[in-house]
């Protein structure tokens, strides 16, 4: 797995903790006010993308792991 990979778990991991504490402050109704929202926003678009990073770098692991073919 690349850094930029490793790097993406932890970022990942991170913005979903602030989701996390956003649901913990508004439990049990999870009605979120403006700025909570946004933040949330903001958090799961990190999360995002994140998982784009990730899925880029495991296609690349795979090619790379990948036998070559010779037709």
């Amino acid at each position: 797995m690349s850094q930029r990979a490793a790097d993406a778990v932890f970022q990942g991991l991170f913005a979903l903790t602030d989701i996390r504490s956003i649901l913990r402050i508004t439990a049990p109704s999870h009605q979120l006010d403006d700025d909570q929202k946004k933040k949330a926003e903001k958090a799961l678009a990190s999360v995002e993308k994140q998982i784009a990073i990730l899925q880029v770098g495991c296609v690349r692991l795979y090619l790379a792991q990948e036998p070559r073919r010779h037709g």
